[in-house]
């Protein structure tokens, strides 16, 4: 048994984790995808080159890139998610593929405690004026990406995995047309192309959060404003915008900048977005625009703890 380098593991996760994906389901592109960023950034913060064996990933060198993180700006929460990411690199379903290559891989030790992210706390009144300011100076893809966001709760994963037939229009009962083609499922199909010019045309966003699917399964289906479609429109659709991860990463430091923490600044979106649903049409609302179960909107993107009613005397509702 011999001890391989990190850049060996990170080759052999990858072939591995497609081939287990194949029978299992998982794990899924991203977690494959985060789990070998989280090692290769961890080995950078502890200063650790890729050539060097696994074994140099030990508690020291996590210690050593949590403390880099945390003094350049994450939050601990936030450094200890990201270190943390690495565990999939070195799961359990792992070690008898690693073993079958003849390579001895030590026990991987992860920062001791694992903590969730705080309970939501609503921003300020003020710092959400410097959001809608600064949302409405947006154009282009910076447009796209922080309105998929903000207006309708989405990850920044699903916006980029979004196609066109995602973006649903609804001309009369019973007839759809999708991507720009029309699907008609009335009885008369010359009736859905002779409608009135009153004819109620409705625009809706479509589509299965990846981080739930294979849990919840939940499907997203939320109305899209006309303004909004109107200005995706003129952008010419999918087809005319180039929505990239350096878009987000541009929203990120947006986000910090106007005083937000953490390496998701624009996270911050999503959650503005479920806490104004939350408290504007209810728990359900928000799931619904989320995709996410009613416990965790209201641990993680709600604050239930700050009333949005005014003063009530419930005698009176009796």
């Amino acid at each position: 048994m011999t001890t391989p380098t990190i850049e060996q593991v990170i080759k052999h996760y990858t072939i591995i984790a497609a081939a287990q994906r194949i029978k299992v389901g998982r794990p899924c592109p991203d977690t494959i995808a985060n789990g070998i960023r989280s090692l290769r950034g961890l080995c950078r913060a502890a200063g650790i080159p890729l050539t060097a064996p696994v074994s140099q990933i030990n508690r020291k060198s996590i210690d050593d890139a949590l403390v880099y993180f945390v003094a350049r700006g994450l939050s601990r929460v936030s450094a200890i998610s990201y270190v943390s990411q690495t565990r999939s690199v070195f799961a359990n379903w792992c070690r008898p593929y690693y073993r079958d290559a003849g390579w001895r891989i030590p026990e991987i030790e992860t920062p001791a405690f694992f903590t969730n992210p705080p309970n939501y706390e609503r921003p300020s009144a003020e710092m959400l004026g410097r959001v809608k300011n600064w949302y409405a100076c947006q154009t282009g893809e910076h447009w796209f990406a922080a309105t998929m966001m903000l207006e309708f709760a989405m990850r920044n994963g699903d916006v980029l995995r979004l196609k066109s037939e995602n973006f649903v229009t609804v001309v009369c009962k019973g007839t759809v047309r999708t991507s720009g083609t029309m699907v008609a499922e009335c009885d008369d199909t010359r009736a859905s192309r002779s409608l009135a010019p009153t004819t109620r045309v409705r625009h809706y966003l479509s589509y299965t959060p990846h981080k739930t699917a294979l849990s919840s399964g939940r499907r997203v289906y939320w109305p899209i404003h006309d303004s909004i479609w109107q200005q995706f429109d003129e952008y010419g659709g999918l087809s005319g915008l180039d929505v990239t991860d350096e878009t987000f990463a541009d929203l990120n430091r947006d986000l910090r900048a106007l005083g937000f923490t953490g390496h998701k600044g624009a996270y911050e979106l999503r959650k503005i977005c479920i806490d104004h649903v939350y408290q504007k049409f209810g728990a359900e609302a928000a799931s619904s625009i989320s995709g996410d179960n009613i416990k965790t909107i209201v641990k993680y993107y709600a604050d239930p703890a700050q009333p949005n009613i005014g003063a009530t005397r419930i005698i009176d509702l009796l």
